[in-house]
């Protein structure tokens, strides 16, 4: 089953080759010339392209390996000078390169559902069916599934509680793409608490330091630094130029298309604002339509105060504090250490996809990815992924904005969706009386707020792609349609940001609702027995 699984998702991302593709394309080709003609103490250094090399130096190798590969298909693929090249041969190589690079994804799907007895074929499915990695990766174009993979590797031996294996992977992970530092807290609170104490608090809360392996500490500290020593030494002279590039503040706090977070309803209640003060001859720092331009720069709000990248950490690193918190008592308990932090993961991605600096729309699948993994491990875990599955994905449409892709789009996510409401019901509630078309209805159980809000999404794809043109303002307000999208996504996300924060909090694991049956909590006590080996 697993096999063919693999052959219908891999044969739908071979048909999208000849699809739309973004200006990532071109990014990530000038990168394969960028690391084949230059020298390494160039790579970062190099402005032939404005699309300049901003990712760690993992990356850039394998952007090096890929480009030898890359010749094969077609020399003048990795030539610097040919901007914005795309060859029949150049376009087939690249979208290979990452259908192939996500068997990694598929892989690492695989390693983490093998620790669920009840629902592991599901989650299998779950996973690599997920259209927000179909778009973005397979159509828009970059390689979020092979990072995706590094992270389940991580995650996978985190669970089997070889945890200096998951932090090797998360420190590769990490120099392969640093916007998962977000996720670091949540590694570090865990991996201090379940492996350098040696010995679990008995209440649960009070911490037994008297247990503290240092040597423990040391096994972890020398794996991370192995790994940035490997990533960062050959560029230990220009270290500077490289963090510039990978930490470019200039680029502002939102992105070109906002990301439906915190900052899109900041954004919105400035526009509103700016409008109000020009109407009634009020003076605002600036009379432009601040962004709303669709590009990337910095800009300033007209009225509300302008946010400061300090500003933003501050806010996602105190959002974070209550959940790491729970998380260092929750490691306390051998049975649940797993459970735990796969939940807390997904909020500190949420905390910071809500409060981060110039965050994009793809970062969306931070949350997604892991709450998917979640949904087969406890009904209320279910009907969150089951909500954020409409909103996230949703808010990816406009990324791909060709009005040819309209079915397409549709078409992913309703095929998603119909895996997600008719088999997780049965997941639960493998004995019911009820036939299959009733238990599709059985999870997942949304209030009727949540039911009219999904519904809300209908009318907005309506007005987006059929009012807004007949109406024509897509020619006086070209942005409209995305900003709308933004702030109403916005309002799911911050929903679900909340209820899951308040669940994780207030939930107690020795009630958690997942199946006494579960071989997951089979294997968490038969792998914790083994602590520290």
């Amino acid at each position: 089953m697993i096999l063919e699984l693999l052959i219908i998702v891999t044969a739908v991302k071979i048909y999208f080759i000849p699809l739309y593709r973004s200006t990532d394309f071109e990014v990530h080709r000038n990168w394969l010339a960028v690391t084949n003609n230059l020298t390494i103490d160039q790579w970062y250094h190099d402005t032939t392209s404005k699309w300049t090399l901003d990712y760690p130096p993992f990356f850039a190798w394998l952007e090096l390996a890929l480009s030898y590969i890359a010749k094969m298909f077609d020399p003048a693929m990795v030539k610097i000078e040919n901007l914005d090249y795309a060859s029949e041969m150049t376009v087939l190589f690249q979208r290979l390169s990452v259908i192939i690079l996500d068997f990694v994804y598929m892989y690492g799907a695989f390693r983490c559902a093998r620790f669920i007895s009840r629902g592991n074929l599901l989650v299998f499915l779950i996973l690599i069916t997920n259209p927000g990695l179909i778009m973005v990766d397979h159509i828009h174009f970059q390689y979020n599934g092979f990072l995706f993979g590094v992270l389940f590797l991580s995650m996978a031996n985190l669970f089997e509680n070889n945890c200096v294996y998951a932090a090797f992977w998360f420190a590769m992970l990490l120099n392969l793409k640093h916007i998962f530092l977000y996720m670091a807290p949540v590694y570090v609170v865990y991996l201090l608490r379940a492996y350098c104490f040696t010995v679990s608090s008995k209440d649960g809360v009070h911490t037994p330091w008297y247990s503290f392996s240092v040597v423990n500490l040391i096994k972890l500290a020398a794996t991370v630094l192995f790994v940035f020593g490997l990533s960062f030494g050959p560029f230990i002279n220009q270290l500077p130029q490289v963090f510039a590039r990978l930490f470019p503040f200039k680029r502002g706090l939102s992105h070109a298309y906002w990301a439906p977070n915190f900052w899109a309803f900041y954004n919105f209640a400035d526009k509103i604002l700016q409008h109000l003060c020009l109407k009634f001859g009020i003076p605002v720092v600036t009379q432009e339509a601040s962004m709303t331009g669709g590009l990337v720069q910095e800009y300033q709000h007209a009225v509300l105060p302008t946010i400061t990248p300090a500003t933003t950490f501050v806010l996602t690193a105190v959002s974070m504090m209550p959940a790491l918190v729970k998380l260092w008592h929750l490691g306390a308990d051998t049975k649940y250490r797993s459970l735990s932090f796969a939940r807390c993961l997904t909020l500190c991605s949420t905390c910071a996809f809500m409060f981060g600096w110039h965050v994009h729309e793809k970062a969306i699948l931070m949350i997604l990815i892991p709450l998917s993994y979640l949904s087969v491990l406890g009904k209320m875990d279910a009907r969150f992924y089951t909500f954020m599955s409409v909103v996230g994905h949703y808010s990816l449409f406009p990324l791909l904005y060709p009005k040819k892709l309209l079915q397409i789009k549709i078409f992913l996510l309703l095929t998603h969706l119909c895996i997600v409401f008719y088999y997780l019901p049965i997941l639960y509630e493998p004995k019911t009386k009820l036939s299959r078309k009733s238990a599709f209805l059985l999870v997942p159980r949304l209030t009727a707020l949540q039911i009219l809000y999904l519904c809300g999404l209908i009318g907005l794809c309506f007005y987006e792609n059929v009012l807004h043109i007949f109406l024509g303002l897509d020619k006086t307000l070209p942005f409209l349609p995305l900003m709308i999208t933004s702030v109403y996504c916005a309002l799911g996300v911050f929903y679900f940001w909340v209820s899951f924060y308040k669940y994780f909090l207030y939930s107690q694991l020795s009630t958690a609702p997942i199946s006494s049956k579960s071989t997951w909590l089979d294997n968490e006590i038969r792998i914790t027995s083994d602590k520290n080996k």
